[in-house]
């Protein structure tokens, strides 16, 4: 097959019409439909069955779902594509209008009780869709091969190739879309070819740069395919070096796994040139090499117009046998050769490719199911959208409590993710491990970042001293838990919680007394001497928690948002995404809102608590207050006994043993130890306006994480979060509310059918390879 630029002498430019006239039916065989005993003989029992599955899997329309074992015969203009076509085949294609070069043709031979042919057109999936739907509608079914030509002439106007376009579009010399032709019959094999056109060397008149390039992508579009196997059909007519189509095969089948070379027209080479030597060699797999090789075909020449195909096989099989050509194995040449040869390699490439093939199938049916079942039920009344959400709510109610409860069971949680960060969705959607992580997070934020002084004093136990995490932090507050033996890590690097956004103030203890010396002058009472006005230690308690509100709302901003993120990754997941956007504006973000302006108010009254003066009923307060007292003493002590003890060396031992005893002056002692007590009352004041704020602090701190995290968090936030989208709430929506949420838009419709028509026909294809392979291989 070729344009219209093949030689004169060129037998794809020929009518075949006479081919009908000189084989005349057997009266129970319809006109035109006969074929010959090779045909017949085509294939065993066996291979039809195993193609017959490809066919069956064919027909249900999956061909643009998965990739189907099949053979495509591609080749350069005027290689002889449509000879080769019409020898396997036996169908007298009007190869005179040139109608097979300017488009795809899918022949399908199938066997049945009756002889039908029947013709349709499958449109280019680019075409806009009310050109799909005109192309769609034309199919045509004939019982005479004489009736083809004009049924190709109007398949040929529907896709507006050459004459007026219908469409108003300008008429085009090549198209995407495909004509099938399916032909059933008795003795018909399984057999299925795709015929493409025949690529073109050069843009000419008629034919332009951008037809080339079309003829080369529809190539690319079948050959490129894994299951595909190439008859890559070389012409002898021409330099075979020179045809495009086997560097084409070479680039997507470079191991030659899949192509198998045919030649044709070798009587038009001279014989014993040089370049009948290198086809011979060509085709003895000796230059280009194809793991499948070459075969020989021998056309019809001008001359031979009218022969029959009986005829036309007879002169084939001369030829072979008094050319050069007959040092060529005999399976190696001509077309009965060539169907044994295909059903063979066709039979062994589709039983091989099955077991993948019904894989595939079965993916793309679970994915096709899974889409679908996102999109939930028809959703076009009110009804309908009402059951529908209440259905989704109740999904929804289910996996949010299981989240704010903790408890991860079921595929939704389940992630092989072992990262815990708050960029990983499998980790917000155990949203309890958050929170958890979250308000331990507060908590050493607190404790680290939450004073404004930070106050160094000797006075202050091992236990008492916390390391922060980083080392370019102050050290931490010495009012840290007793029970903290070890350093604590806030862990929030990498996980997008409570940052460090400022570290305390350092200060040493004579700078910190100076600091309570200023305020305890301007809340001067009538207190005596070395006593302090009680609102001192309020005053200074209120200026040393004033990071606390700042930290708190930052740690309610970043709740609110693993909230929000949760509510979104799990409607996401439960939901179309039209229903998502929906929801979120409709119910989520509102309620979300409210429940985070309700935190706000709540911590806003244990904001203003903590600037009343401080009320305390723990006996932690007298506890570290007396401790704190009792260190300072006991430091004293130590040190004026230090200084009242003497040593002398113990008689006897030599003076490198440093044995020496050590005797006590206690009147010295506790004379020094008297003198120690600082006669500055004002400074005596400081002392104890510093030790109960370090008391009150320590308390207040852990009431205020224990407030923040259940009063607000938890009261507010978190719980009762599944209540923001539950069955109650679907039932209190109108009608009306109901179908803004819930109805499908045009395009979810039309992606409903087509998932809905997809899994017809891949559940078309699943029940063809139970019944064909069995319940054994399942």
């Amino acid at each position: 097959m070729g344009s219209s630029s093949k030689q004169p002498g060129h037998t794809d430019v020929q009518d075949t019409s006479q081919d009908q006239s000189k084989n005349q039916p057997e009266p129970s065989v319809v006109k035109g439909m006969e074929i010959t005993s090779s045909l017949e003989d085509f294939q065993t029992d066996e291979q039809r069955r195993v193609l017959d599955t490809v066919a069956r899997v064919r027909k249900c329309g999956l061909e643009s779902i998965l990739s189907l074992p099949q053979l495509v015969v591609c080749g350069d203009q005027s290689a002889g594509k449509s000879s080769v076509l019409e020898a396997l085949t036996e169908i007298p294609f009007p190869r005179n209008d040139n109608l097979c070069t300017r488009f795809a043709t899918e022949i399908i031979l199938r066997r049945a009780n009756a002889n039908t042919l029947a013709i349709k057109l499958i449109p280019d999936p680019k075409r806009p869709s009310h050109e799909q739907e005109n192309i769609k509608a034309f199919e045509k079914s004939i019982t005479n091969f004489d009736e083809l030509p004009n049924i190709m002439n109007a398949a040929m106007a529907v896709m507006e190739i050459g004459g007026n376009s219908q469409f108003g579009s300008k008429p085009r010399a090549f198209a995407r879309d495909v004509l099938s032709i399916e032909i059933e019959g008795p003795s018909r094999p399984q057999l299925t070819l795709v015929d493409i056109p025949g690529l073109i060397q050069t843009d000419t008149k008629g034919v332009t740069k951008a037809d080339v390039d079309l003829v080369g992508e529809i190539t690319d579009q079948y050959i490129k395919q894994p299951r595909t196997i190439c008859l890559a059909v070389v012409s002898g007519a021409n330099d075979y070096a020179n045809q495009k189509i086997l560097t084409k095969v070479r680039e997507v089948d470079s191991e030659g796994d899949r192509t198998l070379g045919i030649i044709t027209k070798p009587d038009r080479l001279d014989s014993g040139s040089g370049t009948e030597t290198a086809f011979i060699e060509l085709a003895q797999n000796q230059d280009i090499h194809f793991k499948l090789g070459w075969h020989v075909l021998k056309n019809r020449k001008f001359d031979e117009r009218d022969f029959s195909l009986m005829e036309r096989n007879a002169a084939e099989e001369t030829y072979f046998r008094t050319s050069n050509f007959k040092c060529l194995p005999t399976d190696c040449v001509g077309i009965d050769a060539l169907r044994v040869r295909l059903s063979k390699l066709l039979f062994e490439h589709v039983r091989q490719e099955l077991p993948k093939l019904r894989s595939d199938l079965e993916e793309a049916l679970a994915t096709a199911e899974k889409q679908l079942g996102i999109m939930g039920t028809r959703r076009s009344s009110s009804s309908e959208c009402k059951a529908y959400l209440t259905q989704l709510s109740l999904d929804y109610y289910e996996v949010c409590k299981a989240a704010v409860g903790g408890h991860y069971e079921g595929d939704y949680f389940s992630s092989n993710e072992g990262l815990f960060s708050l960029s990983s969705m499998a980790t917000i959607r155990r949203l309890r491990a958050v929170i958890q992580h979250m308000n331990t997070s507060f908590s050493d934020n607190i404790r680290i970042n939450g004073h404004k002084y930070q106050i160094e004093d000797s006075s202050e136990s091992a236990d008492d001293k916390v390391l922060p995490e980083s080392a370019e932090d102050e050290m931490s507050p010495e009012f840290a838990d007793d029970d903290d033996a070890s350093p604590r890590t806030t862990q929030t690097q990498g996980l997008g919680l409570i940052p460090s956004t400022s570290s305390p103030i350092g200060l040493d203890t004579s700078k910190a007394r100076e600091w309570v010396r200023l305020v305890l002058i301007r809340t001067r009472g009538k207190e005596l001497i070395g006593n302090f006005n009680p609102l001192l230690v309020g005053e200074l308690f209120w200026e040393q928690c004033s990071n606390w509100p700042r930290l708190a709302v930052e740690y309610l901003d970043q709740i609110n948002d693993v909230c929000s993120r949760f509510l979104g990754i799990l409607l996401h997941d439960k939901c179309p995404k039209d229903i998502v956007s929906r929801l979120q504006v409709s119910l989520v973000q509102d309620v979300l809102k409210a429940r985070y302006n309700g935190a706000l108010q709540e911590l806003g009254r244990l904001i203003e608590d903590t600037r009343s003066y401080p009320i305390n009923y723990n006996h932690y307060y007298t506890d570290t207050l007396y401790k704190r007292r009792q260190e300072r003493n006991k430091a004293s002590l130590a040190s004026c006994i230090e200084d009242a003890t003497t040593h002398k060396p113990v008689p006897g031992y030599a003076s490198h043993h440093h044995i020496s005893s050590a005797s006590v002056d206690v009147n010295k002692a506790t004379d020094a130890y008297s003198k120690s007590i600082d006669p500055n009352m004002e400074k005596v004041s400081c002392e104890e306006a510093l030790d109960c704020l370090f008391a009150i602090y320590k308390v207040s701190q852990k009431t205020f994480v224990a407030n923040v995290t259940t009063q607000v968090v938890e009261r507010h936030m978190i719980r009762g979060l599944e209540k923001i989208f539950s069955p109650v709430v679907v039932n209190g929506l109108t009608d009306s509310e109901v179908e803004a949420i819930a109805s499908e838009p045009a395009s979810a419709k039309r992606q409903r059918q087509f998932l809905e028509d997809r899994i017809a026909k891949l559940k078309d294809g699943q029940s063809i390879f139970r019944s064909v392979m069995g319940s054994a291989t399942m």
